[in-house]
């Protein structure tokens, strides 16, 4: 292994003055914005720069889950009226958003977990709604039957053909345990499952994380702690539209999906599973993107890093920082600049045996790569 490899998963026992620790670095990562209220997932860049985030409601005071960058700054996107303080279980506005993703028209996407806490669901409160960005309104609201997104749910990812059908089609992961993959035709407003509780989907049942030298498990006084049992959550979609790539949260294989038969909402369970290849271990990680090159990027919230997986298979280092303290989403914008957020999730309470040992500011970086974003208009 050589030494930038070496340093991809180095997190040695010292720390700095910061009481962050110790990263062997390399790569250079450029501030962007940071988050001294809620702590951020998700992030999207327009054609025009304008950046948007988001708020998960987690536990913390969230005045708007869905927000724009204005002078470094988070305003309520697209308005206060659409980011209630206090939504219903199903409520028309955003109730608590996961991801937010600019599509090949330059339109905004949001995800919208309908979960606050992650409490089970109610109908009509998870959704995608795309906001048209030359007018800042939104054009469409998708909601989805209980048979596809169940009470038990988490939607946590989305990425877009817009070439598949009259209008395009969606691909969404459930990070729930069971795991699973949903596909949403843009046109009709129809969506089907694919791929519940699949091995490639679920939790790896015997996966266990180390951040900061600490085994993630979860847990609160006076309880067994458990590992993380999250499912299907980093996904990227290939240059052609060919392959779906997609993770789980809780283990470290990447798998690929053909988006043919995904996309075939008559093909059964066996004959989407049948397309499904496992390309090996990538490390850990929270978000997946990919470029119009045939490369895909995974973060790694173990090694404080950001890996790229290269067209022949290899896993080559882009930056390792002690201030990425859990790397969530990427976001691969013009100009060959990738986003992303480092939100301290590990550092919850739930994680922390009841003790929020967060320190904020919550911080949104960017690195200049040598990739293009992926445009299927």
């Amino acid at each position: 292994m050589d030494g930038s490899a070496s340093a991809a998963a180095a997190c040695i026992g010292e720390t700095t003055d910061a009481g962050l620790p110790q990263v062997a670095p390399y790569g250079r990562l450029e501030s962007v914005a940071t988050f001294d209220g809620p702590m951020p997932t998700g992030v999207a860049v327009s054609d025009e720069g304008r950046i948007f985030v988001n708020f998960p409601r987690w536990g913390d005071r969230v005045d708007f889950t869905v927000a724009e960058l204005r002078d470094g700054t988070p305003v309520a996107y697209p308005n206060a009226a659409m980011n209630p303080k206090d939504p219903s279980p199903t409520d028309t506005g955003f109730i608590s958003v996961q991801s937010v993703v600019v599509d090949a028209k330059n339109r905004l996407w949001v995800l919208d977990t309908g979960s606050p806490e992650f409490r089970p669901n109610s109908p009509g409160g998870p959704k995608l709604v795309g906001i048209d960005l030359k007018t800042n309104q939104p054009f469409v609201t998708i909601t989805y039957p209980t048979s596809v997104v169940l009470p038990t749910s988490y939607t946590n990812d989305v990425r877009f053909d817009l070439r598949r059908g009259k209008s395009g089609m969606a691909f969404i992961t459930d990070s729930a345990p069971h795991g699973g993959i949903i596909v949403v035709d843009l046109d009709s407003k129809r969506s089907w499952r694919r791929l519940h509780n699949h091995p490639s989907t679920r939790a790896e049942p015997s996966f266990l994380g180390i951040v900061e030298g600490r085994p993630l498990y979860r847990g609160a006084p006076g309880k067994e702690p458990t590992r993380l049992a999250a499912g299907s959550d980093g996904i990227a979609i290939s240059a052609d539209g060919k392959h779906l790539y997609y993770s789980v949260l809780a283990g470290r294989h990447l798998y690929r999906v053909s988006v043919d038969v995904l996309a075939n909402e008559k093909a059964t369970d066996a004959e989407v599973a049948a397309t499904i290849e496992d390309l090996g271990e990538k490390g850990a990680s929270d978000g997946l993107e990919s470029d119009a090159e045939g490369r895909v990027y995974a973060t790694s919230y173990e090694g404080n890093a950001i890996l790229r997986r290269e067209a022949d298979g290899m896993m080559a280092p882009l930056v390792a920082d002690a201030r990425l303290l859990w790397p969530d989403t990427l976001s691969l914008a013009k100009g060959g600049w990738l986003y992303v957020t480092a939100n301290q999730l590990h550092r919850q309470a739930a994680f922390r045996n009841g003790h929020d040992d967060r320190t904020p500011p919550y911080l949104l970086f960017r690195i200049h790569v040598d990739g293009t974003p992926i445009r299927m208009p």
